[in-house]
């Protein structure tokens, strides 16, 4: 029942502390799961720390979990206790044929297959995504009989058919549009008692077989999917047609076919919102996949954390131009977005930036990130000597550099902590974790042009000219921590230095840059809103002794230290107090029986009362002599 020693990380960044053969919530292993460990008293043939080597395996099946990102082992650290862990590749496994798809673009467009052999039973199941209000989606003649599937309105889906009986129709109307360009999926069914059909997750449709009449479905023509005897055909894309279990191959059959493509366009319509952080969805021939290259994250869906571990003294320079380039060259796409593709980069000025990271660090003060310029132009973020964060602006016309301290709390406590910061012409918006966004306004005697921007420094600035003493100062020894999913307007420096691109080029880094996940950021609770946190305390309201002083951070501290002890003796006394008059009282209570001496250690009752009774012991004594006479 204590906190485990191991575990592994899986999708969204969640802790799990089961193993290969057992599930979700169960932290034992696949021996605890069949009651066959090493040692009975775990759940874990590691967790019986013999001298052997022991092993636990098994399949961790759970998707929703997958895949495996970390695996996290402790209690190593002693003498002789090891560990070795393997995670073996991720395998797949369901029906291949889901995606196969094929579009329809003109009304009398079809494909063509074999007939439908479903005399007594049919069952029939497929995808369906459009933007028109109507359509065949399939149809089979026979001589009188047929079976035909259709959109008949925007709203309705008809199952319609005749086995000799005449003709029968089933309609599932549905409350919202079915031409969304969204997936819907069809399932139809029909033998020889009844017929049903569904729509999504809508109720079925049934209809009852006549008890008597014809109940054989004859059919002689090609199964068309699409446009039919002069009908107006279907336009969008069908996926995964299935008929009595068969899957049709749509893909195959669409590459000879006019009017009809194989795959699918249109997969980002429902899907592309799993490409998270900024990544952009791609249009692929069966699927889908999201660009993750002008984001700071990276994996299938760019939700994966990309960021190293800094050493003290190293640092990384992303410079916003190559030497002799213009801003044809990368930066006019991507930092800027400008129409003039001739202008030269030292003429470059930025209205706005967005700046994105997070960062751990245990060391203070350091040097987070800086942007210089061909000016006196920089933007700069800071640990300051008291662990808090500052974000300093020079962008000309004021004396000083305009300062944003956020000063509400350490940031320098090892902890993960996201920095997201804004500026839009004057207008600066900072918010860092989970808190709420501040806003800030440059001086109006400030410019708002960040002029000729020229290299992006991480962990240490090392650039040639005149630099601001403070942040000279912060400079030595350098940034120790771990930063991550950095992001300035479009360039992600990180990225670019550890996945080669076309604009690593640009980076040049001093020391050996480690790659790690320890800067990400973790799942974290929101904090409570002001109106049910009992703790909260209106600042407007609240008569503060000092009130409009400043108190220095010394002074607190050493307050709080002095309360405590002061606390500590008060509770320790009262402790005292109690357990005193405890004793004192303690024989008050007391009461005296005649109960036989000697009870404890006598085999019976009445070998007690002997032994405690003189008289009774004399009398036996007496009867023991002897007289001779």
């Amino acid at each position: 029942e204590g906190n485990p020693y191991t575990w592994w990380v899986g999708k969204a960044n969640e802790k799990h502390y089961y193993w290969g053969g057992s599930g979700p919530g169960i932290q034992k292993c696949a021996c605890g799961i069949e009651r066959n460990c090493t040692d009975p008293k775990y759940y874990c043939n590691c967790d019986a720390d013999y001298k052997q080597w022991r092993k636990d395996t098994g399949m961790l099946s759970y998707k929703e979990h997958l895949p495996v990102s970390q695996v996290v082992v402790g209690d190593i650290d002693r003498p002789g206790s090891e560990a070795k862990i393997s995670v073996g590749p991720v395998r797949c496994q369901g029906d291949r044929n889901y995606w196969n798809a094929a579009s329809f673009f003109t009304s009398s467009s079809y494909l063509h297959f074999s007939t439908f052999q479903g005399e007594t039973s049919a069952d029939i199941s497929f995808y369906f995504k459009t933007s028109a209000s109507d359509g065949v989606f399939l149809e089979n003649l026979g001589n009188t009989d047929f079976i035909k599937l259709e959109l008949k309105s925007a709203t309705e889906v008809s199952f319609s058919f005749d086995v000799g009986n005449g003709p029968v129709e089933i309609v599932v109307r549905s409350p919202s549009p079915l031409n969304d360009d969204q997936w819907h999926r069809v399932n139809a069914e029909r033998n020889v008692k009844q017929a049903s059909l569904q729509v999504d997750q809508l109720p079925v449709e049934v209809r009852k077989a006549p008890t008597e009449g014809h109940t054989r479905l004859e059919l002689y023509s090609q199964l068309y999917v699409g446009a039919a005897g002069g009908q107006r055909g279907f336009l969008g894309c069908i996926r995964s047609l299935r008929m009595n279990g068969v899957t049709l191959d749509l893909e195959e059959r669409a590459k000879i076919t006019l009017g009809v493509k194989p795959g699918c366009s249109g997969h980002c319509t429902s899907y592309g919102m799993y490409c998270a952080n900024g990544g952009k969805c791609v249009e692929k021939y069966n699927g889908y996949s999201c660009d993750c290259s002008g984001t700071a994250y990276d994996g299938p869906f760019c939700i994966k954390d990309v960021g190293a571990f800094f050493e003290e003294g190293m640092w990384l320079r992303y410079n916003f131009h190559s030497p002799g380039t213009s801003m044809k060259d990368v930066v006019s796409r991507t930092l800027l977005s400008s129409a003039d593709h001739e202008i030269t980069v030292p003429d470059l000025s930025l209205n706005k930036e967005e700046l994105s990271f997070s960062f751990s660090t245990t060391k203070s003060p350091c040097v987070l990130l800086y942007v210089s310029s061909y000016t006196q132009d920089y933007m700069a973020v800071l640990v300051k000597p008291s662990g808090t964060l500052q974000i300093r602006y020079n962008l000309g016309g004021t004396r000083e550099p305009y300062n944003i301290d956020a000063d509400h709390r350490n940031m320098a406590n090892g902890q993960p902590h996201t920095v997201n910061i804004t500026r839009n012409g004057r207008d600066i918006v900072l918010q860092l974790d989970h808190y709420p966004p501040a806003s800030y306004s440059l001086p109006s005697t400030s410019d708002t042009q960040f002029n000729s921007p020229k290299a992006l420094f991480l962990g240490k600035v090392i650039e040639i000219g005149k630099i601001d003493q403070d942040i000279y100062k912060y400079n030595t020894p350098g940034f120790t921590g771990c930063l991550s999913r950095v992001q300035f307007n479009q360039i992600a420096p990180l990225k670019a230095a550890l996945r080669p691109t076309n604009i690593s080029s640009h980076v040049h880094i001093q020391g050996e840059l480690v790659e790690s996940n320890c800067g990400a950021s973790p799942l974290t609770i929101p904090p409570m809103s002001a109106a049910t946190d009992p703790w909260h305390l209106d600042s407007a309201s609240a008569d503060f002794p000092y009130n409009g002083q400043a108190i220095g951070d010394g002074v607190n501290r050493n307050s709080a230290i002095i309360g405590g002890v002061i606390a500590v003796v008060i509770f320790t006394i009262l402790c005292t107090l109690v357990f005193l008059i405890r004793y004192m009282f303690r024989h008050k209570g007391t009461y005296h029986t005649n109960e036989a001496k000697g009870a404890e250690s006598a085999e019976s009752a009445d070998a007690a009362i002997m032994n405690n009774d003189p008289n009774f012991t004399e009398t036996i004594d007496e009867s023991k002599k002897e007289w001779l006479i």
